[in-house]
């Protein structure tokens, strides 16, 4: 009996590597990243970290005990969704942010559609790319610390301002950013999964060099090493490349299918770093190349051992079923292309025109808050006091508020009679709010003009109203305060917006750094 044959379906074969031992293994590399990150910005982002990774389990759990399927959360997928998606978010998120993200992710992407294993993009950055699109100032805004704050060195990049490689690679040293933006850290964390054979080296590599090399041709700095550094270290480059681009379900599964891959998320993140204005150019090159995956792997198929080219195939073998499957790959891919790269190409010709229409509006602004002025002009003494802030956070008594700039009015004879300043809160319930403020030389406030708020319509846009900003107007004090009761007599009071609150403080806010700038560089 011991000489019978058994007779089984396939994999004859098996192997003790489990899907809960590959998801361990990528929280394990995404540990040193994550206690950096908590290292650096505090408790704060631990609570993001354990809310995100908390709602996606509870959301897999309800899910599948709803539709009355296997419980599968124990196999650690929807840990590693929701600790990669909380390491792509800044620690200063309203905490709903990550809530968010987790659920969309676990139920749309994933759960729809048949759970892990059958999503058709990696659902941590469909999370993130969904918050992106739909949070977009909120999950623009990494500032952390509100007693000091900078741009993120990206932005700094851009703006042809030197940044701290060590800083970046190292990720400490700078109070914004993301949790996860310890590039050491998460090499190490890449390299641990190289050395167990959880991913190849083809999709990193292929997505870093075809990259670095698009930024050296296209950047506009040619082949410096430490401007392509810079671009490396920063936007999320790495964490894509290691940790996003490689999902085994979204990903090729030829080596030169994943080569292939990871050359076109390089380009793609290449051209919407350096010509686009996506908040996150790589979270949309690997969407797209999610994508892309079914139609590499129709085309790209290795040869089996002894096949002849010349061999006749048998007409019930012919790719007359792949070619109907590969059409709507090539279609949605070719789509996506051409909206991503349309988008891209629209926003450059045009940007020239936004700027001046920008440049106009701000003009505009200024004008009609100082109208009695002959000229409006810049002043040497003001524009070193608004630099010496390098960007930051003005004061600690307004919140989230900056200092853009400062214009002095001046009457016929060439005397000053009084100022401009433009200031921003990003204390506002949808984001930044920017204001021109009116000043006369004795203190009195003229006026305010918005150039920026998009607060929710029929709530805090209502700030714009003149109802709200006239309150300012013909008002000498040091300081303005918020009535939230309304029906205030006082001159330093002013009545709030029913039920926009937040954005009536951000106004609030950024009208008193104006006034405190004021009061401390021209007396």
């Amino acid at each position: 009996m011991s000489g019978l044959y058994n007779i089984s379906s396939s994999p004859h074969t098996r192997s003790r590597l489990s899907t809960g031992r590959v998801m361990m293994d990528v929280v394990i590399s995404l540990l040193p990243a994550a206690c950096v990150g908590v290292w650096h910005f505090g408790l704060n982002a631990l609570l993001v970290i354990l809310i995100s990774i908390g709602t996606a389990v509870l959301t897999e759990l309800l899910f599948d005990i709803v539709a009355k399927r296997p419980v599968t959360v124990t196999d650690g997928s929807a840990v590693v969704t929701g600790l990669l998606l909380a390491l792509c978010l800044s620690p200063a998120v309203p905490l709903f942010i990550p809530i968010l993200g987790s659920m969309f992710a676990i139920l749309f992407v994933k759960c729809f559609f048949g759970g892990v294993g059958k999503n058709f993009m990696n659902p941590a950055l469909a999370g993130r790319c969904f918050l992106l699109i739909s949070f977009s100032s909120t999950m623009t805004n990494y500032q952390y610390s509100d007693a000091v704050s900078s741009a993120t060195p990206l932005v700094d990049l851009g703006a042809e301002k030197t940044v701290n490689l060590t800083q970046m690679f190292l990720g400490t040293g700078t109070t914004t950013g993301v949790i996860g933006c310890s590039i050491l850290a998460l090499m190490i964390g890449g390299l641990y999964l190289l050395v167990i054979d959880a991913i190849t080296w083809e999709i990193p590599v292929a997505t870093l060099a075809v990259f670095a090399l698009f930024v050296g041709i296209f950047g506009g700095h040619g082949f410096n090493p430490q401007y392509i550094v810079a671009h490396l270290l920063g936007g999320g480059i790495v964490m894509g490349a290691f940790f996003m681009a490689t999902d085994p379900v979204t990903s090729p599964v030829t080596t030169n299918g994943q080569l292939l891959y990871g050359a076109l998320i390089g380009l793609l993140a290449g051209i919407f770093r350096i010509y686009a204005t996506a908040a996150d150019s790589v979270s949309y090159a690997i969407i797209i190349g999610n994508l892309a995956t079914p139609l590499i792997d129709e085309f790209i198929v290795p040869l089996p051992f002894g096949f002849r080219k010349n061999a006749q195939v048998p007409d019930s073998e012919t790719s007359s079923f792949n070619i109907k499957m590969a059409k709507p790959a090539l279609n949605l891919f070719v789509i996506t292309l051409v909206a991503g790269v349309g988008l891209a190409g629209v926003f450059n010709m045009t940007k020239d025109t936004i700027e001046e229409q920008k440049r106009l509006a701000k003009l505009a602004s200024y004008e009609e808050v100082l109208p009695e002025a002959e000229t409006l002009e810049y002043d040497d003494k003001f524009d070193a006091a608004v630099e010496a802030l390098g960007g930051g956070v003005y004061g600690t008594d307004f919140g989230k508020a900056y200092i853009n700039e400062v214009i002095v009015g001046k009457d016929a004879s060439g005397a000053t009679m009084g100022y401009v300043v433009s200031s921003s809160s990003n204390d506002g319930f949808d984001g930044t709010i920017t204001l021109s403020v009116g000043v006369l030389e004795d203190g009195t406030v003229t006026g305010i003009a918005f150039t920026e708020l998009a607060e929710t319509a029929g709530m805090g846009m209502r700030c714009g109203d003149p109802e709200f900003k006239d309150q300012f107007a013909g008002r000498n004090v040091e300081r303005f305060t918020l009535n939230k009761a309304g029906g205030s007599t006082a001159d330093d009071e002013i009545d709030s917006v029913s039920g926009a609150s937040i954005s009536s403080g951000a106004v609030v806010n950024a009208v008193n750094a104006a006034l405190a700038f004021l009061q401390e560089n021209a007396g």
